[in-house]
C-alpha cells in the first residue's frame, strides 16, 4: 500500500518530506515509550504498532539489522505483555545480579560482532531481497543487540533495561541523521530524555530481596 512507502509525504517540515509511515512510527514509539517510564502494561499493545511500521520504514532505508530487530521485538513485546500480567510482577522492579551483568557485558559485544559480520553479508548472501549493501552494519548491528537486551530487561521489568535504552538513544540519535531519517532522529532524542526520567521512575519502585 502506498501509505507505507517512504516517498508517500505526509506533510514537509522545512526542507524534510516526512513520510506517513515514518510519522505514524514515531507516535506510536512515543507513547509506548512513555507508558514504559511509567510501567504500565500499555507499553507492549502500542510497542506492537510501532514494531510493524518500524519494519517497513528500515527494510526501505537499507538498515538490515535494525529491520529485522522489528521481529524480535514484536515476540518479545507478546512475552513481555504475558509475563507483566503475572501477579508477582505487577508492583514489582528489580536488579540484576553481579553474574548477570556479566553474562550481558560478554553477550552484547559477542553477539554485535556476529550480527555484524551476518547484516554486511545480506546483500551478497539474498541479493534478491537485499539488492543493496547494508548501511553500517556494525553500529548498526551493536544497536540491534543491545535494544535486544535492552527489551529482554524491560520485560522482565529489569532496572537495568534503561541504561541499555540510553546508551542505544544516543547512538541511534547520530545513525538515523547521518541516514537522513531526521524526524526519527528527533524521536530517539526525546526516547534519551523518557528513558532518562525512566530510570528515576524504576529507581523509586526499585525492590530490594
Amino acid at each position: 500500500m502506498d501509505f507505507f512507502v517512504i516517498s508517500n509525504t505526509a506533510f514537509k517540515i522545512i526542507n524534510y518530506e516526512l513520510s506517513y509511515v515514518e510519522l505514524f512510527a514515531v507516535i506510536s514509539g512515543l507513547v509506548s515509550v512513555w507508558y514504559a517510564t511509567r510501567a504500565r502494561i500499555l507499553t507492549w499493545p502500542t510497542g506492537v504498532i510501532n514494531e510493524i511500521l518500524l519494519f517497513l520504514l528500515f527494510f526501505q532505508v537499507q538498515l538490515y539489522a535494525d529491520m529485522m530487530l522489528q521481529v524480535f521485538f514484536f515476540i518479545t513485546t507478546v512475552y513481555g505483555w504475558i509475563n507483566w500480567n503475572k501477579p508477582s510482577l505487577t508492583n514489582r522492579v528489580e536488579k540484576l545480579s553481579q553474574k548477570k551483568r556479566l553474562y550481558y557485558a560478554v553477550m552484547i559485544p559477542a553477539g554485535s560482532l556476529a550480527a555484524g559480520l551476518l547484516v554486511a553479508s545480506l546483500h551478497k548472501l539474498l541479493p534478491e531481497y537485499f539488492n543493496k549493501p547494508a548501511s553500517y552494519p556494525f553500529i548498526d548491528s551493536f544497536v540491534v543487540v543491545l535494544s535486544i537486551a535492552a527489551t529482554l530487561l524491560l520485560a522482565k521489568k529489569k532496572m537495568e533495561n534503561w541504561i541499555c535504552w540510553i546508551i542505544v538513544d544516543l547512538i541511534a540519535i547520530v545513525l538515523y541523521f547521518v541516514k537522513g531519517i531526521y524526524f526519527l532522529a528527533i524521536e530517539y532524542f526525546v526516547f534519551l530524555i523518557l528513558a532518562t526520567i525512566g530510570f528515576y521512575n524504576w529507581k523509586r519502585k526499585l525492590t530490594y530481596d
